[in-house]
């Protein structure tokens, strides 16, 4: 394992486009942050101008739904396409510039160069979630007056509802990629997928002019974004009458882990019949 990641390091060390990219899923994502209780509280701003009770403001930066709010605003799609692209790059361009020969040629057999970059995926998802749970504490212990272990760690499930997030989201671009092998065309369908043709179905699926069904719940992306569903926010409810999720579960997790196993055993499978 040690092997193969330091390979892949050597790769993407001096590569400049890996290194922006990630600065600026950086910036998206810690603005998205900030901005969002700012952008909540405005939504709630407006909405009192039509409501005899005016509701209160919100802070979704306290024990213990920071958690929830925090995997929550760095999970929705827009952010979570940076690091799918990322992935897309870096597999498709080891087809454009042939070094997957080359790294057959030294000694690499295809299944070991299949798994250094699921160690890859792996060591970035451990890696943004070891940071999201470190900013998360850190927010969290300015954000509220009185803790206690209990209180910090109530909703701590929700890291590992990011780690498994931020996983399998870029084991479908790793499908994407390996399947297409071209970077454009992938970053091109992957992202056509992500932000517009699934959305789409998603609502056709649960329009009234379609039959009564649950088929948008079983959607491979929308099973990714509903690890963390909703932010833990009491205005929500009141006024949505949302079920505000309490924590993760294995349920919640195991529909995009089965598809990215899926996912998994096509590129093997196809690695193995497809010449290089």
């Amino acid at each position: 394992m040690i092997k193969l990641l330091k390979i892949e390091f050597k790769k993407i060390r001096s590569y400049k486009t890996f290194w922006i990219l990630t600065g600026v899923y950086f910036i998206f994502l810690s603005l998205g942050i900030v901005m969002a209780e700012f952008i909540i509280n405005n939504m709630v701003d407006n909405m009192n101008r039509h409501l005899p009770i005016p509701l209160p403001h919100v802070n979704i930066f306290f024990f213990p739904d920071v958690w929830q709010n925090i995997a929550f605003f760095a999970t929705i799609r827009y952010v979570l396409i940076f690091p799918a692209i990322i992935i897309i790059i870096l597999i498709t361009n080891e087809f454009t510039f042939k070094t997957i020969r080359q790294n057959v040629i030294n000694g690499l057999s295809k299944f070991e160069f299949l798994l250094s970059k699921l160690y890859l995926i792996l060591l970035i998802s451990v890696v943004l979630t070891l940071l999201m749970a470190f900013g998360s504490l850190i927010i969290g212990l300015s954000h509220t007056s009185e803790n206690t272990l209990a209180l910090i760690f109530e909703k701590s499930t929700f890291i590992t509802g990011f780690f498994i997030t931020i996983l399998t989201l870029q084991i479908y671009a790793f499908f994407f990629g390996f399947m297409l092998r071209n970077t454009g065309l992938s970053i091109a369908l992957f992202t056509l997928y992500a932000l517009i043709v699934e959305p789409i179905l998603y609502y056709f699926l649960k329009s009234p002019i379609v039959f009564k069904n649950d088929i948008s719940t079983y959607l491979p992306l929308n099973a990714v974004l509903r690890v963390t569903e909703y932010p833990a926010i009491p205005v929500l409810k009141k006024v949505m009458g949302l079920n505000l999720q309490e924590k993760v579960t294995l349920g919640g997790c195991l529909l995009p882990l089965l598809y990215s196993s899926i996912m998994v055993l096509i590129v093997v499978w196809t690695m193995k019949k497809k010449d290089l």
